[in-house]
């Protein structure tokens, strides 16, 4: 497939996605240092767990980088244990707050004021945080145009036959970044249908005949193709 095919195809995968779906309002949070929380907590966890931890958080009044400087370690890990290796995220967390505080005074402005290459290697220094959350950060937090690669993004491009030969982390996602506009609000709302789908349709054992993105008995001519998984 030549690049122009694979603009229009990612393209295709879009609009079909959207006019089923419709918008997500996707990163379900009230304000960004919420959303870097969600994005830090929500490792090898479902979202519900992670609005269980956040609530407590809330409530106990401790939702802000100072908060959790402050709090004893095994004081966080009991306010976050509904998101599961509450040991292990409260060091994240208190670890982020720490660099965040010592580096940038708290304000998130001045974080997301740099550019994200540089911005993008110094989250990826701090303990914990690895491509997909530093993204999930820059995209959903700083609406930076950077796209985020996880389990069910890998999952459907793979069965549709997307995937490129650079499997890694950064070869799927400059399949993504390199044949779309560098949009965030457009990389936002595509991570974010691609994750529905694949909660909803392609899932580890696929519905394939709820799936409107394969191209099995319909004209070809939009740009899809049909699903490894059934072809």
């Amino acid at each position: 497939m030549d690049e122009k095919e694979v603009k229009r195809t990612l393209l295709d995968i879009y609009r079909h996605l959207f006019t089923e779906y419709g918008p997500q309002h996707w990163w379900p949070a009230q304000e960004p240092f919420e959303v870097i929380v969600g994005a830090i907590l929500t490792q090898s966890t479902a979202w519900t767990n992670v609005e269980k931890a956040i609530v407590n958080l809330k409530s106990a009044g401790k939702l802000s980088p100072q908060s959790l400087r402050n709090l004893p370690e095994r004081e966080l890990a009991h306010l976050i244990h509904p998101c599961g290796y509450y040991n292990v995220k409260a060091r994240r967390l208190k670890a982020f707050s720490e660099w965040f505080g010592e580096k940038y005074d708290d304000k998130l402005e001045t974080m997301f004021s740099h550019d994200t290459g540089p911005l993008r290697r110094e989250l990826l220094g701090i303990y914990g945080i690895g491509e997909e959350t530093a993204d999930s950060i820059l995209l959903y937090a700083g609406v930076k145009p950077v796209f985020v690669i996880d389990a069910y993004t890998r999952r459907i491009i793979d069965r549709l036959g997307l995937t490129p030969p650079d499997r890694s982390y950064a070869g799927c996602q400059a399949l993504f970044s390199l044949n779309l506009p560098p949009d965030a609000a457009l990389f936002n709302e595509y991570h974010a249908l691609l994750v529905r789908h694949g909660k909803e349709v392609c899932r580890k054992r696929p519905l394939c005949r709820d799936c409107f993105l394969n191209a099995q008995d319909r004209d070809m001519s939009d740009g899809l193709f049909p699903c490894s998984v059934i072809s």
